[in-house]
This record gives structure tokens, C-alpha cells and sequence, in this order.
């Protein structure tokens, strides 16, 4: 299944007992028209707050399922927050997050004087100028393999690494005070995009400069970042699998 949900108002993605949460409420929509336990597997997994455009799910079926009544069944019940944009049969090997090859998480920026009603629940509004050079110029220093300790919530195994393979790291203006930042790789560890962004925002701001991204990055502490940007403003925008996109550009 490829998803989209606003996430407002879900606690992440992963099911977790007595709380909303949108993997939840995919399998209780699922498990009640397939009428057996439907174990879902997520491309990536989304904090609480955070948006999906292109996140892809994968579960085993009864033989005789319809992915065309699939995605009407879970479109009626859960429509306009979780929507399901496309259904198909995957190879049994196939596997949401394993099978993967990269991930593209996309953050909006609202760069004005006064904010914007409509656009609150997705972007985060910035009221102070933002030099975007400078942020273009420390995302450079993203690309590439690092080990990005310095961006990522500490890992609760000791042994678990921290390096990831970064293939882009952008900033696109928009106009208007409309920003967005692009960065794809191969995995991301816990609350890497958003620590990033709220580093890079800094520079923007003129608190840190763009040449310390990379002392940031071979600090490998967490405390020589910046602080985490709000989730409403993240999306998981695109999963790619062996190169194919399993989204389409607004």
C-alpha cells in the first residue's frame, strides 16, 4: 500500500496500546474486512506529528483480498486524515522497509513576518530572516557517508551504528517565504531530519556558521547541534525501491 496521512493528532506511526497511532488504525480497518490479524511492515517510522505522502506498508492477504475493495474499505473509514493512494500485489519476498533502497523526507519552512493559518499544520513558521545561502552551504557538508551521532537520539543498543549514506541534502525556494528542505538516503537514524533542520535553521539565523557543519558532524554529540525542529513541519515524501519511486511530485 502506498499511504499519505496527515499526522496531527496520531502518536507515530508504530501501533502502541491505548493510543492513536496511524499503523493502528490501518491494521484495525485492514483486520476487519480481511477477518484475520494483519501484521503491517512501514518503510519508515513516523514520530508522532510528523506527515506521510509516500509511505509504503506491506502485509500478507488471504488469497481471494481485492486491492481494489482494499483501498476503497480504508479510504471510507479513515479518509481525509490516513488515504490510501495506491494497493498492489508485491512479490512474497517483498518487504516495506527492507527492501527499500532510499528514503526522501521533505521539511517546510515558513520563512514570514506573521504566520499562515492554512499552512500551520505542515510547515514551521520562522519569523526571523533566514539567510538560505548559508544553509545551502552547511547542507553541503551532509552528502556523502558520515557518522551522524551529533544528529540522531542516542540509540538504545550501545552497539548500534550511527553512520548513513547521505545522497542529497537541498534547500528549494519556493517564494513567498515558502522553503523546503529535500535530503534522501539510504536509512535515517531516530529524529536525524528534524535535528538537521533545526541545526541548519540556526545557521540560517546567523547563530552558527555554515563551516561548523562539519565539526558538528565529527563531534558525534548530540549536544553540539542544534535543537529538534517541530514535526509538523516533516513529511515522509518518497520510498524508493531498487531506484523507482513509489511517489509522484506535487
Amino acid at each position: 500500500m502506498l499511504v499519505a496521512y496527515d499526522g496531527t493528532g496520531f502518536h507515530g506511526f508504530a501501533a502502541q496500546p491505548g493510543v492513536l497511532t496511524v499503523g493502528g488504525a490501518l491494521s484495525g480497518v485492514l483486520e476487519r474486512y480481511l477477518r484475520h490479524t494483519v501484521d503491517l511492515t512501514c518503510a519508515g517510522r513516523t514520530d508522532a506529528g510528523v506527515h506521510a505522502w509516500g509511505q509504503v506498508v506491506s502485509f500478507e492477504a488471504r488469497d481471494d483480498a481485492s486491492p481494489e475493495a482494499l483501498q476503497r474499505a480504508v479510504n471510507r473509514s479513515l479518509r481525509p486524515a490516513i488515504v490510501v493512494r495506491s494497493v498492489a500485489l508485491g512479490d512474497p519476498s517483498f518487504d516495506a522497509r527492507r527492501s527499500a533502497t532510499s528514503r526522501l523526507y521533505r521539511y517546510s519552512i515558513l520563512n514570514t513576518a506573521q504566520p499562515d493559518p492554512f499552512a500551520s499544520s505542515t510547515s514551521w513558521h520562522v519569523p526571523g530572516r533566514l539567510d538560505v545561502s548559508s544553509m545551502r552551504l552547511a547542507a553541503d557538508a551532509l552528502i556523502g557517508e558520515h557518522d551522524f551521532a551529533s544528529f540522531c537520539r542516542r540509540p538504545p543498543d550501545p552497539n548500534a551504528s550511527t553512520v548513513r549514506v547521505v545522497t542529497d541534502a537541498s534547500w528549494v525556494d519556493g517564494g513567498a517565504g515558502r522553503l523546503r528542505f529535500d535530503i534522501e538516503a539510504s536509512s535515517f537514524c531516530h529524529q536525524m531530519v528534524r535535528s538537521i533542520v533545526g541545526t541548519l535553521v540556526d545557521v540560517g539565523l546567523g547563530r552558527k556558521k555554515a563551516g561548523q557543519m562539519t565539526s558538528i558532524l565529527r563531534a558525534r554529540s548530540r549536544s553540539a547541534a542544534g535543537n529538534l525542529a517541530p514535526p509538523h513541519g516533516l513529511c515522509l515524501w518518497e520510498v524508493r525501491y531498487g531506484g523507482q519511486s513509489t511517489s509522484i511530485a506535487w
